[in-house]
């Protein structure tokens, strides 16, 4: 299960806050940890008290969430008082973990949600740490010091948030006109969305986007395509928003996207079984250029349809890391899985591991089929085809694939999915 955490404050009407962030999440298959910051006491009228934790107690939440899982993304939310931004900043300063500021400032229902001098701190310490910020039109306005009128306004906004090198997604709800138009900028570009404005004012719209977007970036995920199929999820989450109370309505953070599920579930599984691969392959079968496992979708396209380990696993040091599981970073492996799929479509998973002869020997004995190849002796072909020649003199998708001639000798297991695929190592490893 990917995780991903959340340093917000808790909403006791249940429809903004930690309390949305964990659903939101949730509908996006990722498990929510949570730092709370402050309790809020409010309803879908007003915000009537806040308690803001102390700031080592905020510290001390999110240090033993992350010693102790395996944390993909995390975003703030309310913090509130600069000496808690101050601290969540020092706690995530080394920490390689994509970061998404929601920069509440406001509620829905009109009410102040942070203390003045946290915006000085928030631009000093921690928003140069981050890789997306989402401000709507009045927070853009305090952080860039801009009146935003119009879209040079705009654009200029977000650049001036943008300049210590974050992305940030100005989003345009408050602004006029019968288009709501969100302006990214990403990568030094600026991409305009538009989306029709819905008559609505939702109660935690804004955490909820937020935290749909560290949800797909939990998934591995880049940011612009997290933003565009987070902002598509909010308009409906927005659309079917619900009463809890007599005031503002609630926004519906439970949407699920189909399309995601089969894709999250291949890189859940490549996850699971690089972990223990890690932790149980030698480091001599690690080659050079790396480990690798690999799994494709049902009907894959191309290699982008195929994930691996980004960056594959390494072996340094008396110790083996990995990265995490994405789409398109299977290299070679792709095209093995490609080409199995044509003669076997249940074929969908593959590894290499460095050959040695004692591997071979024991896959023998213990009844697996390889296919013999020789890139040394045929270097004007490509891989897949050889791949492809391998496979119709065994008559049929063999368990493994050997290569002793080239410089990267290898072997290339082959399966159903990764555990299918490590079931079949074990059994010579």
């Amino acid at each position: 299960m990917r995780c991903a955490l959340t340093i917000a404050g808790s909403d006791s009407i249940g429809g903004a806050g930690i309390q949305a962030d964990v659903k939101a999440m949730a509908a996006l298959g990722v498990h929510a940890c949570t730092a709370i910051t402050a309790v809020t006491v409010q309803n879908t009228k007003s915000v009537e008290r806040i308690y803001a934790l102390p700031p080592d107690m905020v510290v001390d939440q999110i240090e033993t969430v992350l010693k102790d899982s395996d944390i993909r993304a995390i975003k703030t939310g309310m913090l509130y008082s600069p000496e808690i931004v101050s601290a969540v900043a020092e706690v995530l300063e080394d920490r390689n973990i994509p970061l998404v500021i929601d920069p509440v400032m406001i509620a829905t229902v009109g009410d102040h949600l942070f203390d003045d001098s946290m915006v000085d701190a928030l631009k000093r310490d921690l928003i140069p740490l981050c890789d997306l910020i989402t401000p709507n039109r009045y927070e853009a306005e305090v952080l860039s010091g801009v009146k935003i009128r119009n879209e040079d306004d705009a654009r200029l906004a977000c650049r001036l948030i943008g300049k210590e090198g974050s992305s940030v997604l100005l989003k345009g709800g408050h602004m006029g006109g019968n288009t709501v138009r969100d302006y990214l900028y990403l990568s030094s570009e600026i991409n305009v969305l538009e989306y029709p404005r819905l008559e609505r004012n939702g109660h935690g719209s804004g955490c909820v986007l937020s935290a749909y977007i560290t949800a797909h970036l939990a998934k591995s995920i880049d940011i612009g395509n997290a933003v565009i199929r987070s902002r598509k999820m909010i308009q409906e989450s927005i659309s079917t928003m619900y009463p809890v109370g007599a005031g503002v309505g609630v926004v519906n953070p439970n949407i699920k996207i189909q399309d995601d599920t089969h894709r999250f579930r291949i890189l859940d599984a490549l996850d699971v079984a690089a972990t223990q691969l890690m932790e149980n392959v030698p480091g001599s079968a690690v080659p050079d250029s790396g480990m690798n496992i690999a799994f494709a979708t049902e009907s894959p396209a191309g290699s982008e349809d195929v994930a691996g380990i980004e960056g594959k696993m390494r072996h340094r040091n008396g110790r083996t890391t990995k990265g995490p599981a994405k789409f398109g970073t299977a290299g070679h492996l792709s095209f093995v899985i490609l080409e199995a799929m044509q003669k076997d479509p249940e074929k969908r998973s593959a590894m290499n591991i460095s050959y040695s002869d004692d591997y071979a020997d024991v896959m023998e004995e213990v009844g697996m089929t390889v296919g013999k190849m020789d890139l040394k002796k045929n270097r004007n072909m490509s891989l897949r085809d050889l791949v492809s020649n391998t496979m119709s003199k065994c008559g049929c998708v063999p368990d493994a694939i050997t290569d002793k001639t080239s410089n990267d000798r290898m072997i290339w297991i082959i399966g159903k999915d990764p555990k299918d695929v490590t079931d079949k190592l074990w059994q010579f490893l």
